[in-house]
């Protein structure tokens, strides 16, 4: 199992069209293109409270590609995506880092 943690970067005051994004519209799109989310966080305390943090769950890199792929290309996200930005550009940058559970984490 791979873990991979996306960390969204908001611009100033879009957490809240971000959020109604991915309640809305991304989750019964990833749900539909098999992508698996294994949590969602905001920032509380820390660097910035700009961000939203998840995980997504892959059994292999391969999955990952093809699945993220469909999504990313998918008509109706890139449709939505674009509508839900008509007031503005609502994330500043995204980066993702890939996980690999150790032998004795109680996640796997």
């Amino acid at each position: 199992m791979i873990y991979e943690m996306r960390v969204c970067r908001c611009l100033p005051g879009r957490m809240p069209a971000l959020l109604k994004r991915f309640e809305d519209v991304t989750l019964a799109l990833w749900k539909r293109h098999g992508v698996e989310p294994a949590g969602f966080w905001t920032v509380e305390v820390g660097e910035s409270n700009l961000d939203l943090v998840y995980l997504l769950r892959w059994n292999s890199m391969g999955e990952r590609e093809t699945k993220w792929a469909a999504f990313a290309t998918d008509p109706e996200w890139v449709a939505k995506r674009i509508e839900s930005e008509r007031d503005g550009p609502i994330l500043a940058n995204i980066t993702n880092s890939f996980l690999k559970p150790t032998a004795f984490s109680t996640v796997k």
